[in-house]
């Protein structure tokens, strides 16, 4: 148990930092932070400009979707690159805890994330005075951290392809920008097509983004606790799916020897 949970905690820290060249403050400035601050002015301003909602509903979307930074590049990167970088026969040649070496490496990407989400709120309070009372902050936090999380899930199942497919960081970049139109980040969710709002639905991020947004109108916890209960689901479901073909690809690599192979 105790070489498990050195695996889970140590392990996770110790890959993420192999696997990213963000690290460096040069390279995390402008991927983690700059790119956030110019989408959540640029929607918020967007918005305005067009008069269809106020900046707060920009902001917030924004400042919790721009976690999906970290939790969808992150973990796919956390994951894919393992094979890119010719260590993933390595790794899974040893007879280390599945569940501790995948999931080990969720909790640096969840953690970024959270700064990355931070970082988002700061900005929409003190570049659009979007008011946040000090009995909201906690609250929000919370749910952020539960948006991160799930997001990180998403990741993590596209890191899992990325045990098979030639590329993944295409996938990953469609999957980011394709969470700005479905998960309600800038687009109501009662305005879009049926069918887009079921996908939507379906989609991490979709209901702790609204959650985050009644909390900072004013809404208790306990109003907004079946939101927040559906994006723990949503994430469950994402972790369990994401598990499951990570192992049905180690086996498939190991049967036809093509951990390493592109």
């Amino acid at each position: 148990m105790t070489s498990n949970l050195r695996l889970f905690w140590v392990g996770g820290i110790i890959s993420y930092r192999a696997l990213f060249n963000w690290i460096h403050p040069a390279m995390y400035v402008p991927t983690m932070l700059g790119s956030p601050l110019f989408q959540i002015l640029f929607f918020a301003y967007l918005g305005r400009t067009a008069g269809v909602r106020d900046d707060a509903f920009f902001a917030i979307g924004n400042a919790v979707q721009v976690s999906a930074m970290a939790g969808i590049y992150g973990m796919t990167m956390a994951i894919a690159n393992e094979r890119q970088f010719g260590t993933l026969s390595a790794l899974l040649a040893t007879p280390a805890s599945r569940p501790a070496l995948f999931l080990g490496r969720a909790v640096p990407v969840i953690a970024n994330g959270l700064l990355v989400s931070a970082f988002g709120f700061a900005v929409a309070m003190i570049a659009l005075d979007v008011g946040i009372e000090a009995s909201e902050v906690l609250p929000i936090a919370f749910v952020t951290v539960i948006c991160c999380a799930s997001c990180t899930a998403l990741g993590m199942l596209l890191g899992s392809l990325g045990l098979r497919a030639r590329d993944v960081f295409f996938s990953a970049n469609l999957v980011y920008f394709f969470m700005l139109l479905v998960c309600g980040v800038n687009v109501p969710h009662s305005d879009m097509p049926g069918w887009l709002a079921l996908i939507g639905d379906l989609m991490p991020m979709t209901h702790g983004i609204e959650a985050a947004r009644e909390l900072a109108a004013g809404a208790s916890m306990r109003s907004v606790w079946d939101l927040v209960l559906r994006e723990v689901a949503i994430g469950t479901a994402y972790t369990t799916l994401a598990y499951t073909l990570f192992r049905v690809f180690e086996r498939e690599g190991r049967k036809h020897g093509s951990l390493d192979t592109f």
